[in-house]
């Protein structure tokens, strides 16, 4: 049976069931808390089409049902109501063809965010060839980016700022984006980068804490509105 955009049912509920999976995982690491976060998985390329988390549920608990189909514009195709920033879930998608990405509020990136807001260095670290990066090579620049609650300005900040070589972004004083090519990638993906946060921010906290500048072209790039962010729980 074919239901709204033309999707077939079974294949949402497939879909669901692999982002109840993912969202079950993160949320045991602490990264959705309450309600917040989401995560989505393109299920059609023309027209775009995605299956995004529903809004306010508890990610530890989502069920194959707990989704709802959008279109390229986050607006929902059919039934339910899917988190409010399904629509830079799709500009991600249609910007870099990612086929799914992950959203997490994580300590790390909200604290890192507002150490580097002009961007985190990152480098001399094997953990970098989880992002298909050189552990020795000249580092890659971690884009933050100020928030929105208008998702047209946060989805415009994030397309100027992203690095091609890096698959995620810090929006300040809200949390992490990253994206992958299907659900298993983003996971990984987004495990690793949060990984680097985390160790960076506890270098910056300990003794012999250190500090790096991203080069001025990456600080422009980066560099957006003031953040005007309320917590929206997913």
């Amino acid at each position: 049976m074919t239901g709204a955009g033309g999707h077939d049912g079974a294949d949402l509920e497939r879909a669901g069931a692999v982002l109840a999976a993912e969202a079950a995982r993160f949320a045991s690491f602490g990264w959705m808390r309450g309600t917040s976060g989401n995560l989505s998985v393109v299920t059609g390329r023309e027209p775009l089409r995605l299956a995004v988390t529903a809004s306010g549920l508890d990610k530890g608990e989502l069920t194959a049902a707990d989704v709802v189909l959008v279109d390229g514009d986050g607006a929902a195709v059919g039934d339910g109501r899917p988190s409010s920033e399904a629509a830079l879930h799709a500009r991600v998608a249609r910007v870099t063809g990612a086929g799914s990405v992950v959203h997490v509020h994580t300590v790390a990136s909200v604290a890192m965010g507002r150490r580097r807001p002009a961007g985190i260095v990152l480098r001399d670290l094997e953990m970098l060839k989880g992002l298909g990066q050189p552990a020795d090579g000249p580092g890659v620049v971690l884009p933050v980016i100020a928030n929105s609650q208008d998702m047209r300005v946060l989805g415009d900040r994030l397309e100027a700022a992203r690095e091609p070589r890096v698959p995620a972004v810090v929006v300040a004083g809200h949390g992490l984006y990253v994206w992958g090519a299907d659900p298993r990638e983003a996971r990984h993906r987004t495990e690793v980068v949060e990984w680097l946060l985390e160790l960076e921010l506890l270098e910056e906290g300990g003794p012999a804490g250190r500090r790096e500048e991203p080069p001025a072209g990456a600080r422009r790039r980066s560099l957006g509105g003031a953040g005007d962010h309320v917590l929206d729980p997913g």
